[in-house]
């Protein structure tokens, strides 16, 4: 009697995206807006934001976080399109060049930019993002610095450094 066998997962089999991704953030703030949810912050990224805001933490942690159980997340405030926007998600007036002639936008900006959360640096790396192409794609429709042609090239390793990352990478 022969007895099918069912092959066990290769360990050695390459994620879909071995051969690298492609992204750059444009400050879009896309990442920024949308359900209410979390941006989780750790104690010592609430340290060095308060000296980024040049308040004391206990400051930080009164104007711009909320306690979560006994986690820490960014507040967030609803916009008037029903959105939950990160409170440090802002709008400017800004100009570009379009075919010679000045065009005014409104452009969204982080105004901590230099100092965002590891959640927020490690976008869009993320693990459900990594799940498998389609939900990179998915993803995408929503990131216009996803798939980028001309947008950064990440290898496998820095891919896999950013979606288990504990702490801020180092670039």
């Amino acid at each position: 009697m022969r007895l099918n066998v069912i092959e066990s997962s290769d360990s050695t089999t390459k994620p879909w995206y071995a051969d690298g991704l492609r992204f750059t953030c444009t400050q879009c703030g896309n990442c920024c807006t949308g359900g209410p949810g979390y941006v989780w912050i750790s104690e010592e990224e609430v340290a060095r934001l308060a000296e980024f805001l040049e308040l004391s933490v206990e400051e930080t942690l009164e104007r711009h976080c909320r306690r979560v159980g006994d986690r820490i997340s960014l507040r967030e405030h609803r916009t008037r399109s029903g959105l939950y926007d990160c409170n440090f998600l802002k709008e400017i007036e800004a100009t570009r060049e379009v075919e010679g002639q000045t065009v005014r936008y409104t452009k969204r900006i982080c105004e901590i930019y230099p100092v965002r959360p590891l959640q927020c640096r490690t976008w869009p790396f993320w693990p459900e993002n990594l799940t498998s192409e389609k939900a990179w794609q998915v993803a995408s429709k929503k990131c216009p610095g996803m798939n980028d042609a001309e947008g950064k090239r990440y290898s496998l390793r820095q891919i896999e450094d950013l979606r288990d990352a504990k702490d801020w990478p180092a670039k």
